[in-house]
């Protein structure tokens, strides 16, 4: 079975809508202008990679974009819904069905294996049982991880790991997946190699995701490269 049988639907229209966004933080008697006047849109099946030097408002624009932080101003669209004005419950549910995060450490439970990894975030989300463990196995093995799915972090690679955190971040079949310097921790070989499946397993699905990332070299596995500094954003 293929990603794509497995798909709820493909997705038409934009997965991600920002107008105008705006991030402003308090400091002292000061204001800290984090994202000015945010304008991006991302298609239901693209790949975009977000560039930037550190503190230029990537991980600012990924936190609204998936939920983590609200706007100070502007419009945030992701698949369909308008959160701008979520409270704090409506946005956990929103994290929950909607977006998937691929964090920079990696972030997996040391004392889970790589298949309750993926089980733990349908504790909380549609699937129980059965149902999730036959989802959660049809993503290791779509990964190349099926002899794996009961290794512990600790007994995989690097590359294993982020490769689990994709599974992961997929679980929910999710309109978003947003990845935080994916290949920070890697060789340009193997940083190469998740970059690739990246791109395989999200065009496969019809999945759009932002791939944050200050390397250059792996921007060419994108559909379009954006720029940001000082928290505005350029082609």
């Amino acid at each position: 079975m293929t990603p794509a049988d497995t798909d709820t639907a493909t997705r038409t229209g934009s997965a991600l809508e920002l107008r105008a966004v705006r991030k402003v933080y308090e400091v002292g008697d000061d204001e800290v202008v984090a994202l000015d006047h945010a304008d991006l849109t991302v298609a239901g099946d693209e790949i975009v990679a977000l560039v930037g030097p550190s503190g230029s408002g990537k991980t600012t624009l990924c936190s609204i974009a998936g939920g983590l932080l609200s706007a100070t101003d502007g419009t945030v669209v992701v698949d369909g819904q308008d959160i701008t004005g979520y409270s704090g419950r409506q946005l956990t549910d929103f994290r929950r069905s909607s977006v998937g995060f691929v964090f920079q450490s990696v972030n997996l439970v040391p004392f889970l294996t790589a298949r309750e990894n993926l089980l733990v975030v349908d504790e909380v989300g549609p699937r129980k049982g059965k149902v999730a463990r036959e989802r959660a196995d049809q993503l290791l093995e779509e990964l190349g991880l099926a002899d794996r799915a009961d290794n512990l972090p600790g007994q995989l690679s690097g590359g294993q790991k982020q490769r689990v955190a994709i599974g992961r971040a997929l679980m929910n079949e999710p309109g978003l997946v947003l990845f935080d310097e994916p290949t920070s921790a890697l060789d340009s070989h193997l940083g190469d190699q998740v970059v690739a499946l990246i791109r395989d397993e999200m065009k496969a699905r019809g999945t759009a995701a932002i791939i944050v990332t200050h390397d250059d070299r792996i921007t060419h596995y994108a559909d379009r490269t954006v720029h940001i500094e000082d928290g505005r954003i350029s082609a």
